[in-house]
């Protein structure tokens, strides 16, 4: 049942992003263009609601098993993250979308998001496999 609640919260997270049209390739094109204000609002917006959350569960959230949600610190190393940026914006730019639209434009219709979804999953996978092999 508590599972339920979370394929909820998903399908109203897709049809807000759908609606505000976040998963549209024309306001992602026009956002890096700086030519709309639209997206920086919705991602502004997002990042002001996820600071929130993540400050509320340091306080006083707990997991499924009752205990005190703890958020490990973060890595102090910045190559780590303009590495996985760059690569991140690489696959953003070369799809059009990032992984919150991806399900979001498939659910809309846009079948050929099937395959970067099947490409994302494999190398979720394969990273997976490598992930103990590479420079953390």
């Amino acid at each position: 049942m508590r599972q339920l609640v979370f394929i909820v919260l998903g399908i109203l997270f897709g049809v807000v992003m759908y609606k505000a049209e976040a998963a549209s390739w024309f306001r992602i094109y026009e956002m890096f263009n700086f030519q709309s204000f639209h997206m920086y609002g919705f991602m502004g917006s997002a990042l002001v609601i996820g600071v929130t959350g993540v400050q509320w569960m340091k306080r006083s959230a707990k997991n499924i098993d009752g205990q005190q949600v703890v958020v490990a610190p973060k890595d102090k190393s910045v190559a780590r993250y303009l590495l996985g940026g760059i690569f991140f914006g690489l696959g953003w730019a070369l799809v059009g979308a990032c992984p919150g639209p991806m399900f979001v434009l498939l659910g809309a219709g846009i079948l050929p998001m099937l395959i970067v979804i099947v490409s994302a999953l494999f190398g979720t996978f394969i990273y997976g496999l490598v992930k103990d092999k590479l420079p953390h």
